[in-house]
């Protein structure tokens, strides 16, 4: 299971993003997201676990939980939406004619 990991503080690194979920289970991936142009984290993250069960224990146990100050947004991670899947889908506005 992707996790998003959001509201990061930004002098958080991948390694400590790691160590935050390894408690819970076995993780595939733990990345912090940077800008490309800068090297500055984005403030969010993503973790992999290949357990479901592991990954939802730890869903739950640090979803708003404090860290460096600051509540953690932790989800199932979705799949990112582009320009073109708003077109498919009808538009910014979501409606077809009707």
């Amino acid at each position: 299971m992707m996790i998003y990991v959001g509201n990061l503080d930004y002098t958080v690194t991948s390694d400590e993003l790691r160590a935050l979920f390894e408690p819970f289970g076995t993780v595939t991936l733990a990345e912090v997201q940077v800008k490309s142009r800068t090297g500055q984290s984005r403030g969010f993250g993503l973790i992999e676990m290949p357990n479901d069960d592991e990954a939802r224990t730890a869903i739950g146990a640090l979803n708003s939980t404090p860290h460096h100050d600051r509540p953690l947004t932790v989800n199932e991670s979705r799949p990112r939406r582009t320009v073109r899947d708003l077109y498919a889908s009808g538009g910014w506005y979501g409606g077809g004619a009707g």
